[in-house]
């Protein structure tokens, strides 16, 4: 396949589509700053989120994911499409926020609250997900029985993503995405060798791999220890049942029985 040379059109729109960015990024930070603020007063999340982080893009970074999607619009035969105006609907990665917690099986109860929190407090609309990326069966299965689509990931990425827009029609999105500490290790890890370029280490990849699953050990780990807790609390709760043979039975001395026969 030949390389992808751009030409000096090409060069000037993704000049100008990255300096469009970084002049109007004001609008999906203050997004962001508003959508922490509702998540970190809610009631319902407080106890269920560990921490939360939240990050722009880097211009950098931007660039190449546009010359990425420039080589491949070309390749496929179709129009690039992206423009200043439709920029921030288009990548929607823009401006990130990271939800952090402790094990898996809270899942079901942060997206209930967090689909609650977006809709009444934060006004902002999920136009995609939430999805989990998945990357073997037992965790599918769980997200599939608490209502989450599932989309698997050959590179052993872990975490539910939301794409979300405020409802006063601003042409801006972010994401939103939740992981366990454990996976939170491994993405960082991940990140430094694949992104923006990807290491062809053979040696790399495949120890990053092995961390993917030692991080899932890791959560399902922190399931059981929690579940078990829960098991220790429900006994603690319900009331001892005494068996026939642990009722003490009361025995009247000889004497006394003598004298109440007569």
């Amino acid at each position: 396949m030949a390389a992808f040379i751009p030409n000096k059109e090409q060069d000037q729109l993704i000049s100008e589509l990255v300096a469009h960015y970084e002049q109007n990024q004001g609008q999906i930070k203050r997004l962001l700053d508003s959508l922490g603020t509702f998540i970190s007063d809610s009631e319902s999340l407080r106890d269920l989120i560990h921490s939360s982080k939240r990050r722009m893009k880097d211009p950098a970074h931007l660039k190449r994911k546009l010359y990425k999607e420039l080589r491949e619009a070309q390749q496929e035969g179709r129009e690039f499409g992206i423009t200043k105006e439709n920029l921030f609907m288009e990548i929607n990665d823009l401006g990130g926020y990271r939800i952090l917690h402790l094990y898996t099986r809270q899942m079901d109860q942060i997206n209930k609250a967090l689909l609650q929190v977006l809709k009444d407090e934060a006004q902002c609309t999920v136009i995609e997900g939430p999805k989990a990326n998945v990357w073997d069966t037992e965790s599918e299965e769980y997200f599939r029985g608490i209502g989450i689509d599932v989309s698997y990931n050959p590179r052993l990425y872990s975490s539910v993503h939301y794409i979300v827009q405020p409802n006063n029609k601003a042409k801006v999105t972010l994401e939103i995405q939740v992981r366990t500490l454990s996976e939170e290790i491994w993405g960082e890890v991940d990140h430094k060798f694949i992104y923006p370029d990807p290491i062809d280490s053979v040696a790399c990849k495949e120890q990053i791999k092995a961390l993917a699953r030692l991080a899932s050990s890791c959560s399902r780990l922190v399931d059981s220890i929690f579940a078990s807790h829960d098991d220790w609390k429900k006994s603690q709760a319900a009331p001892a049942i005494v068996s026939p043979q642990e009722v003490p039975v009361q025995t009247v001395p000889q004497d006394q029985r003598e004298d109440e026969k007569k």
